[in-house]
């Protein structure tokens, strides 16, 4: 099955101005994430998708293939889809530009979750939940069903069922049809109310299979989560 992964990269953001460009050792943080994303065996291209001409110079001088993608969007998977709009591809796995250090074999244990043809989406979960992270509403939770499909994502932990979460990482794959459907889905209640895209395709009757890993690779939000991804 052709698969594609594709790093869609913002390059304004928020809490951390330009962090996709930011320099790790001499080279662009979305540079990283793509030198470990080629290492992925079962990816057959592996595409940044990105909004700026500054992002666009940057990437040509690594010789790092890249599409340019509107300015526009709303959510990196609106970026996602438009990159592969026109692309013949049956499996889209959408992987996080702020992730330097994230581990190929998780991306390949995704992809895996396809040989089974029921699986429409997926994505990854550590069992690396301690009191922390509980409580902090930066790192999404997830509760599973006995099947490993995702049936809640929270921020805030309820108490019914805080023994039950696992670490979200914000990865996911998609049939491309589902991509498809899923861009073209208003955003549901629950979306909103959570402010967790996620929810638009449980909202949906779309399930997530979840792939479990012992701990989950810590993107960078803030300057302090680079400067704790760098100590290690």
């Amino acid at each position: 099955m052709n698969t594609i992964g594709i790093i869609p990269a913002r390059l304004h953001s928020t809490r951390f101005p330009k962090k996709i460009l930011y320099p790790i050792e001499g080279k662009p943080m979305v540079a990283h994430v793509y030198e470990q994303v080629k290492k992925v065996k079962s990816l057959d291209d592996v595409i940044v998708a990105i909004d700026s001409k500054e992002t666009a110079e940057a990437l040509k001088k690594l010789k790092i293939k890249y599409v340019m993608t509107s300015n526009d969007h709303i959510s990196g998977t609106d970026r996602v889809q438009e990159a592969i709009s026109k692309q013949d591809v049956e499996i889209v796995v959408n992987i996080q530009a702020d992730e330097p250090s994230i581990d190929p074999g998780l991306i390949d244990m995704l992809i895996n979750q396809f040989d089974d043809e029921n699986i429409k989406m997926a994505t990854i979960a550590g069992k690396d939940m301690d009191a922390e992270k509980l409580c902090d509403p930066n790192t999404v939770k997830v509760l599973l069903d006995r099947d490993r499909f995702a049936v809640n994502f929270r921020r805030n932990p309820i108490e019914s069922e805080a023994g039950g979460y696992y670490h979200h990482m914000g990865i996911y794959a998609y049939r491309k049809a589902i991509l498809d459907k899923f861009i073209s889905l208003e955003p549901s209640e629950n979306e909103i109310k959570f402010k967790l895209e996620q929810y638009r395709a449980l909202d949906n009757k779309i399930p997530i299979k979840v792939v479990l890993t012992e701990k989950v690779n810590k993107g960078i939000d803030v300057m302090d989560d680079l400067k704790e991804v760098l100590k290690k």
